[in-house]
């Protein structure tokens, strides 16, 4: 009994990371994409919850799937780094916003390209279930016009805009 339920809870999980009815941006031109972007706000998982100084890194592979390094600092220790490097893949090669991305083997999660300045100044990421968003910019830091854009945005896509916290970017 106790492991259908935990079977039960996976599915009921993956249901909510399918990707397919969550709007995405019209279209993302890859190449334009790569690169580094500064994290300025999360809906954050357990392991983000002290994060200060995120960078995330694209990089197309020659197979045409996409490297990604996401890298930060750590509130508390400001000299303890966490990286993490994930594999992603274009699922929607039409408009190339639907990705899945996996950071841990066998498993594939959907990664959604939500909202994209005409001019990649900035970008957001969610996926499917709305529990974690990625606001982040080419800059290190945002203009409070982006931000609320952003936030107003996100509301009205069902996110839970009061979760969200703002990853500060501190460089000297």
């Amino acid at each position: 009994m106790k492991l259908l339920l935990v079977i039960a809870g996976i599915a009921l999980f993956l249901m909510g990371c399918s990707g397919n009815q969550h709007p995405v941006v019209q279209k993302v031109e890859l190449p334009k994409f790569m690169g580094d972007w500064y994290v300025q706000g999360i809906i954050p998982n357990f392991k983000e919850k002290h994060a200060l100084n995120g960078i995330e890194s694209y990089s197309l592979n020659d197979d045409g799937s996409i490297l990604v390094k996401y890298v930060f600092n750590d509130k508390r220790d400001p000299e303890k780094i966490s990286k993490m490097q994930m594999k992603a893949k274009v699922v929607d090669t039409q408009t190339n916003a639907r990705w899945k991305v996996q950071l841990l083997k066998p498993f594939w999660f959907s990664y959604l390209i939500i909202d994209l300045a005409p001019d990649y100044r900035y970008t957001v990421i969610g996926v499917p279930n709305k529990k974690y968003v990625w606001i982040m910019t080419r800059e290190t830091t945002i203009s409070p016009q982006d931000w609320n854009s952003i936030i107003a945005n996100l509301k009205l896509m069902g996110y839970k805009t009061e979760k969200i916290v703002q990853m500060p970017q501190i460089w000297e």
